[in-house]
């Protein structure tokens, strides 16, 4: 595009990792083109986490509204329309609400990562570029525009008062800090509490601090209570107790965090927080912590080889080996070891 368009439309709902891996997108757009407006279709939950994103139009859409929510959306938009969409979803609901959208250019992802009829929708397509991490394949979103996102950048809007929320939780007295966010909101993915246990007993045996996180769902709540319950050390239990806008904020103040392939992990890593990644089910290279893999558990290979029949190197890019007990894999000693390799690297030479 050689000239700046006026008005961007970008459409992502869900989930929390995912949205976070467009901010970076959105920051190119706006150092380019800090005089465009960018709007973005987002669900509630992304809108809470990211609410007060600077140069940002958010349009919240509930899926469980349907087509009425779509034809709200539509009214809810500006009348002139778009220069362009960024269709960054290809489940057939975002495809059919895309359609609602007015944009001369509609700009969607490439044949290898569509499905459900998303190239009905587009006009236009990304570079394919298989083997290329979640966040980079939403930053190429630029490229048919004339850009390329070669700084990674997320500066997201995390309150004062959420900040200083989190400073009241524990003392800043330079203990470091083990974060516990026990649940993916894809129940395979996630580890089990006696092994999450046995891992925070053996970093509060090295004088860490212990703190679990996590939503208020039932799932969260019985799997802490769970990991509480097997623990030898203490723990402080903050799970339920925090916002979207203040677990940012939480997320931060931790040397450490250990999580699933979840939106945690994501907003961790946003946030500047180391992560210790527990992949079996996902690859960490597509789906793990982007700034830094080195203290991530990886057993996708072994996966891939006991569930599929073939070493991860075959599968397509993207495949997920989401199989009860897939977890298994990951032991507690694969776990104390990554652990051990951050507080190698942390203590000074």
């Amino acid at each position: 595009m050689s000239t700046n368009p006026l008005s961007l439309c970008l459409l992502r709902l869900s989930a929390l990792g995912d949205v976070t891996h467009v901010v970076p997108l959105v920051r190119t757009l706006q150092r380019a083109w800090p005089q465009s407006r960018l709007h973005w279709i987002i669900d509630k939950g992304g809108q809470k986490l990211l609410e007060g994103l600077d140069g940002v139009t958010f349009h919240a859409y509930d899926k469980r509204s349907g087509l009425a929510g779509m034809r709200d959306l539509r009214k809810r938009l500006p009348a002139e329309g778009f220069d362009a969409l960024l269709q960054m979803q290809v489940a057939l609901r975002a495809n059919v609400l895309s359609a609602f959208v007015p944009a001369k250019r509609r700009i969607g992802y490439d044949r290898a990562r569509a499905k459900d009829l998303h190239g009905l929708f587009i006009n236009e397509r990304i570079p394919d570029r298989p083997g290329i991490h979640v966040l980079d394949a939403i930053g190429s979103f630029c490229e048919p525009l004339g850009l390329k996102q070669t700084e990674v950048v997320w500066n997201l809007p995390v309150p004062e008062d959420a900040r200083g929320w989190a400073r009241a939780q524990w003392a800043d007295d330079r203990t470091p800090t083990l974060m516990i966010s026990p649940c993916s909101s894809h129940a395979r993915r996630n580890w089990y509490p006696d092994r999450y246990a046995a891992v925070a007993d053996h970093a509060a045996a090295q004088g860490w601090r212990i703190v679990l996180c996590g939503g208020r769902s039932e799932l969260e709540r019985s799997t802490t209570d769970a990991i509480v319950a097997a623990m030898k050390a203490t723990a402080l239990d903050l799970v339920g107790k925090d916002t979207l806008k203040q677990l940012p904020a939480l997320l931060e103040r931790a040397d450490l965090v250990m999580t699933p392939d979840s939106g945690p992990m994501h907003i961790a890593n946003a946030m500047g927080a180391k992560v210790l990644g527990l992949h079996a089910a996902s690859n960490p290279l597509r789906s793990g912590p982007y700034s830094d893999v080195r203290y991530c558990v990886d057993k996708y290979d072994a996966a891939a080889r006991r569930f599929l029949g073939k070493p991860a190197s075959e599968l397509k890019w993207g495949t997920k080996i989401e199989f009860d007990e897939v977890m298994a894999l990951i032991g507690v000693d694969d776990a104390i070891a990554a652990f051990e390799r951050y507080r190698a690297d942390r203590l000074p030479a």
